[in-house]
């Protein structure tokens, strides 16, 4: 028997731990997540941050919660999810939203800014999916895990000198089509938004750099993304009105990929 639409996007009752949820992109889906019912955990760095985000959310009626720690350190990681389990009960919803960047010729890219890049974008998505997984997830055979990629990691780019973003954000689209493939025996969908160019406190460099108007026109909308165009494509993939979907990769770009590869 079907449902009535909106009842497919309700999470009230769900809960969901977002990484780099202080701000930009991360806080944006939680505030999406939030309002649609779900419990928040915000997680990132810096206390500071998250306690101005958490109190955003919670002065909009989201009942959040937040605990700061280095994503990519699987000791930190773990006491995130420990926390979560407390705090929420379960996790039902996973957003690996914590990320980096550093621009640089291929040439002249520092080995300990690769790193730094790989370990946050990349390593950190398979600490908090295997800790998720295993504290709730896998045992309550359910749950919705969505990795924030980019459309830089579906093709390259001969001007933005992003190699280490641009491979990491390759390697969220693999890992997220493998464990979907892996994962979905315990009825658990991961899927992962691709991002274009936003406005925010990490792309602001390319911003300065490039302009607005210039990164607009490469887009067939004519548009940047703004603070609520991942809101409902990170609803359907944390809702009920998602549960068919796993393993794919949604662009949100208006349309840049579409013309531009990828």
């Amino acid at each position: 028997m079907s449902s009535p639409v909106m009842q497919l996007f309700d999470l009230s009752g769900k809960t969901a731990l977002v990484t780099g949820g202080s701000r930009g992109l991360g806080l944006q889906i939680a505030e999406a997540l939030g309002e649609a019912g779900a419990k928040i955990l915000l997680s990132s760095r810096k206390a500071a941050d998250l306690e101005e985000a958490a109190a955003d959310l919670q002065a909009k009626g989201i009942d959040t919660r937040w605990a700061a720690a280095d994503a990519s350190d699987p000791a930190q990681v773990g006491k995130v999810v420990d926390a979560a389990m407390q705090r929420l009960g379960r996790i039902d919803i996973l957003v690996n939203n914590a990320g980096a960047t550093w621009g640089a010729p291929a040439e002249d890219h520092p080995l300990e800014a690769w790193d730094k890049v790989m370990n946050l974008n990349v390593r950190s998505m398979f600490l908090f999916s295997q800790a998720a997984g295993r504290a709730s997830m896998i045992p309550n055979r359910s749950g919705r895990i969505i990795n924030v990629a980019s459309i830089a990691g579906l093709a390259g780019s001969m001007t933005m000198k992003v190699v280490a973003y641009g491979t990491s954000k390759g390697a969220v689209v693999s890992f997220t089509r493998t464990l979907a493939g892996e994962w979905g025996r315990y009825g658990i969908n991961v899927n992962a938004l691709a991002p274009g160019f936003f406005p925010s406190r990490m792309t602001r460099g390319t911003l300065d750099a490039l302009g607005a108007d210039k990164l607009a026109a490469a887009a067939p909308l004519g548009r940047l993304g703004d603070d609520d165009d991942l809101k409902g494509a990170a609803l359907l993939l944390a809702s009920a009105a998602g549960k068919h979907i796993t393993g794919q990769i949604l662009a949100v770009d208006g349309g840049v990929s579409a013309v531009h590869g990828g």
